[in-house]
């Protein structure tokens, strides 16, 4: 393109004017759109049509079926943080399952619309039939919350193996078995949820803890492997660590201890413990949880879009992982042994 001024010489052949080139800066920025030529559209006939129709009842039906709330399975929900869960889920509109050993207990739940079904997690007939029945009506359990837990433990020397074997029963390979018969479901959806009730034991070991801070040690390993296992078929996996809960839990536990010797080797020291557990679970101490905490933040779990891998309940679970890696092992033996005196050897 060039540009023309009153000097430059006409030709009469071309009937125009030889121009100089045009510098850049002459050039005026006009915008031209290209004429757009309406294309034809073909008319759809009756079988384009029903294509088109069962898309749109498709999509519909996907859609609803994603938004509908997913069956939720807890188990352990005869008291304390199972039934207090169960009831959070149920409130909150999720069709909740709730489970124990013996459904007797489980009336105040059934009233509330919680379904109740029989489920002991040491009982591989039990675990099928349970798992069964709520994918008999759901299709599948979208929602699985590992609650169930068995407590107790005393100094590793006087420890029954068999309390051991009992504990890890429950707290782990009942819990291990639970989360493999509800999976194959969750992958055929590409959803779903597990929930895990770990604890505060499973970040600082208290003395005289074990076996039960052995099993929520191991659930912290299981939940790291098996949130990383099953994230490509969008099946997501939270821990809870809840600190002290004021429950109905720690009276249980105290029914599976060892029976201690009074001339025993670690008498004194236990009675000790159990000073500190009282004062720690005391009305009105501080920081000591309650049911409903717990299942609060289970509920934030479940429903969060992306749900955290760990959620620590309460100022115990926060602090004491904290204090024990600044103190280190030293330190923190030397301050344990301050809060739980060990008297010297006879």
């Amino acid at each position: 393109m060039s540009v023309c001024s009153p000097t430059d010489r006409y030709d009469d052949r071309r009937a125009t004017f030889l121009c100089r080139p045009a510098a850049r800066a002459d050039l005026p920025r006009v915008r031209t759109r290209r004429a757009s030529t309406p294309r034809p559209r073909a008319a759809l006939d009756g079988a384009q049509l029903e294509v088109i129709a069962i898309h749109i009842v498709n999509d519909y039906h996907i859609a609803r079926r994603r938004l509908a709330p997913e069956a939720v399975l807890v188990t352990g929900c005869s008291s304390g943080i199972g039934r207090a869960t169960a009831l959070a889920l149920a409130r909150a509109g999720f069709p909740v399952w709730a489970s124990a050993r013996h459904t007797a207990h489980l009336c105040e739940l059934k009233q509330a619309g919680c379904r109740v079904v029989e489920l002991d997690v040491t009982d591989e007939q039990s675990r099928v039939a349970a798992v069964r029945e709520v994918e008999a009506e759901h299709g599948l359990v979208g929602v699985l919350v590992n609650n169930a837990g068995h407590g107790g433990g005393g100094p590793v020397e006087e420890v029954p193996m068999d309390l051991v074997r009992e504990i890890f029963d429950t707290n782990v390979f009942g819990l291990i078995r639970m989360c493999q018969l509800v999976l194959p479901g969750m992958r055929a959806q590409r959803s779903g949820m597990i929930v895990n009730l770990g604890s505060a034991a499973g970040l600082v070991t208290p003395p005289t803890g074990c076996p039960y801070a052995m099993t929520k040690y191991a659930l912290e390993s299981l939940c790291d492997a098996l949130r990383l296992e099953v994230a490509p078929f969008g099946i997501r996996v939270a821990l809870i660590e809840p600190g002290a809960v004021r429950t109905r839990f720690l009276a249980n536990s105290e029914r599976h201890k060892p029976e201690n010797d009074a001339d025993g080797p670690y008498a004194v020291y236990q009675a000790n413990v159990e000073k500190m557990i009282v004062r720690a679970h005391r009305d009105g101490a501080r920081g000591v949880l309650t049911a409903d905490d717990v299942a609060k933040v289970i509920l934030t779990a479940v429903t969060a879009r992306r749900p955290k891998a760990r959620y620590k309940v309460g100022p115990q679970a926060r602090l004491a992982p904290v204090a024990r890696h600044l103190l280190g092992d030293r330190g923190w033996d030397a301050f344990m042994r301050r809060v739980v005196p060990f008297p010297s050897p006879r």
